[in-house]
C-alpha cells in the first residue's frame, strides 16, 4: 500500500517540462512573500491605521478593480509581444509597487497604490497561464498547472504563516518583503528562463492555420466566466472577511489566523498533484468542477451551523480546500481547451478578469454586509450564490455531455457509412 502510494507521488511528477518546474520554482519564490494580501484588511483595521471595515473592504474593491483591468491589458499585450517580456515587467515592477504601498498613510494614497499594485500585478497572470500551456502538452497540461498551483500555495503557506508572526510584530515588514520577493523571482526568471525563440513564430503558425475565435464571443465559455466569477467571489472571503471574523467574533490570534491560511496551501501541496494524476485521465473535467464548487458552499454554510472553535475553524479550511483542489486546476483545463496559441492570451485574460471582478465585488460587498448586517447573513449570502456557481457549472457539464454524444454519435454513423461504402464496392 505504502509502495503504490510512493509510485502514485513519483508518477504525478514525471512528464513535466524542465520549463514548466522552472516556472514553478519562479512563482514559489514570488508567492513565499505572499503576505500583505492576507493581512490587508487586518492592517487597515489595526489601531495603527484606524480605517472601518467598510474602508478596508473598499480599498479590497479597489485591489480588484486594478487587477480586472491590469488582466485585460495583460492579456493583449501576451498576444501581441509574448508572455516572457509581460512576466519580467510586472515581476518588477509590482516588486516596487509594494514597497511603496506600505509607506502610504493616507487613505486616499491607500486607494490610488492599491489599484495600481494590482493592476500590475494581474497583468502577470495571463502570461504566466500563456507560457505554463506553452511548455505543457495536452496530456500534462492539467498538472502542469497543478504544479504551478503547489508553488503558489506552498510560497502562500510560507508568506501567511511568517506573515501572521510578523503582522504581531510590524505589518510594515510584510511590505517590504513582498517587494523582495517579488523582484527577486524576475531576476531568476531573467537568470534561469531566457526568452524562447520559437515564441512569435509558433503564434504565426497558429494564426495562419486555426481559426481565431474571440474569447469575448465564445458563449459557452462566457457562461463558463460567469459561473467562476459566482465561485471566486465566494472563495476570496477565504482571505478577506473570513480572516476578520476569525479575529473580530471568534477571537483567534493573528498567529493563528496565519496557520489557518498556511494550513490550506499545505494541504494542497501535499495531496494535489497525486490527486489530479489520478482524476486528469478522466473525461470529466466539469463533474470535478461541480463538486468541488459544492464542498465550498457547505463550508460556508456551516459556518452559521457550527459552534466555530478552533478546531471547527480548521474544519471549515479544510472543506474549502478539498473544494479548491477539485475545482481550480479543471477550471484551467476547460478553458485551455478552448484556446489556441493565437487566442490564449484572450482566453487567459477573461478568465484572470473573473477572478479580479470577484476580487473586487466579493470582500467589498461582504466587508458591507458584514458591517450592517452581521457575519451570520453574510455566510447566508455567500453559500446561496456559491450554490448559485454550483447550478451553473452543472447546467454546462450536461450540456458538454450532450455535445459529446452527439459528436460521438456522428463520429459513429461516419464510420457506418464508410464500412458500408466499403462493403458496395468490394461486392
Amino acid at each position: 500500500m505504502l509502495s503504490k502510494t510512493f509510485n502514485s507521488y513519483k508518477q504525478a511528477y514525471t512528464g513535466l517540462s524542465k520549463e514548466t518546474w522552472l516556472l514553478s520554482w519562479i512563482m514559489l519564490v514570488n508567492r513565499s512573500g505572499t503576505m500583505v494580501v492576507p493581512f490587508l484588511s487586518l492592517y487597515l483595521t489595526s489601531p495603527a491605521m484606524g480605517y472601518s471595515l467598510s474602508q478596508a473592504g473598499f480599498v479590497f474593491g479597489l485591489f480588484g478593480a486594478g487587477a480586472f483591468t491590469g488582466a485585460y491589458i495583460g492579456g493583449r499585450l501576451t498576444d501581441k509581444i509574448g508572455f516572457y517580456k509581460i512576466q519580467l515587467i510586472t515581476l518588477l515592477g509590482g516588486g516596487l509597487l509594494f514597497m511603496v504601498l506600505g509607506q502610504m498613510k493616507s487613505y486616499p494614497l491607500i486607494c490610488i497604490f492599491t489599484f495600481v499594485l494590482s493592476f500590475v500585478n494581474e497583468a502577470f497572470r495571463p502570461a504566466n497561464s500563456t507560457a505554463i500551456a506553452f511548455y505543457s502538452n495536452e496530456e500534462n497540461r492539467t498538472r502542469s498547472y497543478s504544479l504551478n498551483r503547489l508553488a503558489i500555495n506552498l510560497g502562500w503557506a510560507i508568506g501567511s504563516g511568517l506573515g501572521g508572526l510578523i503582522a504581531h510584530v510590524n505589518y510594515e515588514l510584510l511590505f517590504w518583503i513582498d517587494g523582495i520577493t517579488n523582484i527577486s523571482a524576475a531576476l531568476l526568471l531573467y537568470q534561469l528562463l531566457k526568452p524562447p525563440l520559437q515564441e512569435r513564430k509558433k503564434e504565426t503558425v497558429a494564426a495562419a492555420t486555426v481559426k481565431i475565435l474571440s474569447a469575448y464571443k465564445d458563449k459557452v465559455y462566457l457562461w463558463f466566466i460567469f459561473c467562476s466569477f459566482l465561485f471566486a467571489a465566494s472563495f476570496f472571503q477565504l482571505f478577506t472577511n473570513l480572516s476578520v471574523y476569525f479575529k473580530k467574533e471568534r477571537g483567534f490570534s493573528e498567529p493563528f489566523i496565519g496557520f489557518l491560511m498556511a494550513a490550506n496551501g499545505i494541504f494542497i501541496v501535499l495531496t494535489e498533484m497525486a490527486l489530479i494524476y489520478r482524476l486528469e485521465k478522466r473525461k470529466t473535467p466539469l463533474l470535478f468542477v461541480v463538486l468541488g464548487v459544492l464542498l465550498t458552499a457547505i463550508a460556508f454554510l456551516l459556518l452559521n451551523f457550527l459552534n466555530i472553535t478552533h478546531l471547527m475553524a480548521m474544519v471549515i479550511i479544510l472543506f474549502i480546500t478539498v473544494g479548491e483542489m477539485l475545482s481550480m486546476p479543471f477550471m484551467n483545463s476547460f478553458w485551455i481547451s478552448r484556446s489556441n496559441h493565437s487566442n490564449r492570451g484572450q482566453y487567459a485574460a477573461l478568465y484572470t478578469m473573473a477572478w479580479s471582478a470577484a476580487q473586487t465585488f466579493g470582500p467589498m460587498f461582504g466587508a458591507r454586509i458584514a458591517d450592517h448586517s452581521g457575519f451570520n447573513v453574510l455566510w447566508w449570502i455567500v453559500g446561496t450564490v456559491c450554490m448559485l456557481s454550483v447550478i451553473g457549472f452543472n447546467l454546462l457539464r450536461k450540456q458538454q455531455t450532450v455535445v459529446e454524444s452527439e459528436a460521438l454519435n456522428q463520429q459513429e454513423k461516419i464510420m457506418e457509412d464508410e464500412v458500408a461504402a466499403a462493403q458496395d464496392i468490394a461486392g
